[in-house]
Parts: C-alpha cells; sequence; structure tokens
C-alpha cells in the first residue's frame, strides 16, 4: 500500500493526472452542466457534479500511471 501511494506521489504523475483532469473535466463539465453555468443556475448538485468531472478523470489517469509504474518494475 505504500507503494501505491508513493507512486500516486511522485512529481510526474500528479503531473500528467493534473493535465489529464483539466482538459477531460473541462470538456465533461461543458458537456454535462454548460447550460446551466451559461444561465448561472448552479445549485450545491450541480456543484458536486462539477467537481465529480475533474475528480474521475485524475482517479483515471492515476490510476494508469501507477499500473504501468508496476508492469515496468516487474520488467
Amino acid at each position: 500500500m505504500r507503494n501505491l501511494l508513493r507512486l500516486a506521489m511522485r512529481p510526474d504523475v500528479v503531473g500528467r493526472g493534473l493535465i489529464v483532469t483539466l482538459i477531460v473535466g473541462t470538456i465533461l463539465t461543458a458537456i454535462n452542466q454548460g447550460d446551466l453555468i451559461a444561465s448561472n443556475v448552479i445549485t450545491p448538485g450541480t456543484l458536486t457534479k462539477i467537481l465529480l468531472n475533474y475528480f474521475v478523470p485524475y482517479c483515471v489517469s492515476i490510476y494508469t500511471d501507477i499500473d504501468v509504474l508496476i508492469k515496468q518494475q516487474r520488467e
């Protein structure tokens, strides 16, 4: 478990995760909540969905990077 956390906190892994998050999260937010943002109708539920639009791609990116790094260590 410590090895997973160490890998997840590597600067290169975090950096890639943030780049993916900004791009994918922004696209998802524009598609899914763009109309609400444009009409300035942001409820707590909408805000939660926007945060998840950014959180999920970050988790997927970090998971993918860790998976690749572990496979490289085994070789």
